[in-house]
């Protein structure tokens, strides 16, 4: 099938890189001619495991190519993929002018039937307004062409989108059109050939469906924070009671880490979105507004701890921090809790060095030359000189580190973890001052 997709941010690039993997013909467009660039030159504009094989093997079988022309993406599929960025405008609601921009191009140059598939992030109500914006483009030129628009929400984790798009466990279709629906029935075939993935339904409800996956991950993990803090004043183990609600297959296991908030380009944006979507129906979603609100406060819990045992003033007091990425195996810095942790630092006096095994770059563009902040080639080369350990990401080579080696460098022997990554009594059996989220136990007995 030949499929056009509009954007190579990370849904854009993984969903039109996986599609030509499995034997379509993909062309990717992106307004940006420096990500083009990057792209027809072999390299890959974000970082995203594994996704660099899947771009250069169908680049190289002439299955995925990329371009900055709109006309010719236009006419290239049948399928056109909007996956552009939907930022939160000042009010929480999602900025949809790049998604209408996408729309209104297709109209204003389609000849023959397109599918025009929501890709994108966005509120309830966008398909309609997709649809206004391609056929005013089409009545303006007095065309007939007929289209079809579609919401596809993507369910891809930053870090593992390609396993992900490859391997899914639902497929949202929402749609009313019988040909667009056997359209997204075959491209998706071959990533279902084991039993039936692919859900449709109403285009409404596809759209509130991909908020409220968002919605509900970020409750459990607002939920489990909040356990967290009440656990460290009881003198409780957070992590044996997520052991323990997780064996109720009721609750599950997933998403039940407790830690210091999260971040990244969906969950904070959603749950924004979907509490500004509600305000404009006359509902206030007070649930989610907790989580939110719970969540601006966990990403200060580590300040608060640094605070504790060194004082509001910590002039003078030198950090490792182990970890920049809102999360492991990406470099995405949006909304990450090491942006607030390092303000709060540098408001208060403090110095830091940073290590993240990918997200260094990024950082670097974010603070610029802040004299506060230096970067280290490695965790233990962040130690040289810090009062105390800091850890802020759960990146894979964190987890078993030479804790004779962290004692022996910090100028005080504590760690601070923001990702409960160590069993506390190994760590206080090192000699070391271990505090981490809702961990309230006494390592002592």
């Amino acid at each position: 099938m030949k499929v056009s997709v509009v954007g190579t941010g990370y849904v854009g690039l993984v969903t039109g890189a996986c599609l030509a993997e499995m034997g379509n013909d993909v062309l990717c467009l992106d307004v940006d001619p420096n990500k083009i660039r990057i792209l027809e030159e072999g390299g890959i504009p974000i970082h995203e495991p594994g996704l660099d094989l899947v771009v250069a093997r169908n680049v190289k079988a002439g299955r995925l190519s990329f371009t900055t022309d709109v006309a010719k993406a236009v006419a290239h599929g049948t399928i056109q993929f909007i996956a552009v960025g939907t930022p939160p405008d000042e009010d929480g609601s999602a900025d949809l002018q790049y998604v209408l921009a996408a729309a209104r191009n297709i109209g204003r140059l389609m000849t023959d039937y397109k599918v025009v598939v929501d890709k994108s992030t966005v509120p309830v109500g966008t398909a309609d307004k997709v649809r206004e914006a391609v056929a005013d483009e089409l009545a303006k030129r007095g065309s007939d062409a007929k289209f079809a628009v579609v919401s596809n929400p993507e369910f891809l984790k930053e870090g593992a989108a390609v396993d992900d798009f490859m391997r899914p466990d639902r497929i949202v279709v929402g749609a009313d059109d019988e040909q667009a629906i056997l359209l997204m029935r075959a491209l998706y075939a071959p990533f279902q050939r084991n039993h039936e993935r692919l859900v449709v339904m109403d285009v409404r409800s596809a759209e509130l469906t991909k908020y409220a996956a968002n919605a509900m991950l970020a409750t459990r993990i607002s939920f489990m924070n909040e356990l967290a803090l009440l656990a460290e004043k009881m003198g409780a183990d957070i992590e044996q009671v997520r052991v323990g609600i997780g064996s109720d297959p009721r609750i599950g296991t997933h998403f039940l880490y407790a830690g210091c908030g999260y971040g990244g380009s969906c969950f904070p944006k959603d749950v924004k979105a979907l509490i500004k979507t509600a305000s404009d129906e006359g509902q206030e979603l007070k649930v989610l507004k907790a989580v939110e609100a719970a969540n601006d406060r966990q990403k200060l819990v580590l300040v608060d701890k640094i605070v504790k045992r060194f004082g509001e003033d910590l002039q003078g007091k030198h950090f490792a921090l182990w970890g920049l990425a809102f999360k492991p195996n990406t470099d995405d810095m949006r909304e990450a809790t090491s942006r607030v942790v390092l303000a709060e630092l540098f408001k208060r006096g403090a110095t830091v060095t940073a290590y993240d095994p990918v997200a260094m770059t990024e950082t670097q563009r974010i603070f610029g030359d802040e004299p506060r902040l230096k970067y280290a080639d490695s965790p233990n080369a962040a130690l040289e000189g810090a009062d105390a350990l800091v850890i802020v990401t759960e990146w894979k080579e964190f987890r078993s580190p030479d804790f004779d080696r962290i004692k022996a460098t910090l100028k005080t022997p504590t760690i601070i973890d923001g990702r409960n990554l160590y069993d506390p009594r190994l760590v206080a059996a090192a000699g070391l001052d271990y505090d981490a989220i809702g961990r309230g136990l006494n390592v002592a007995k």
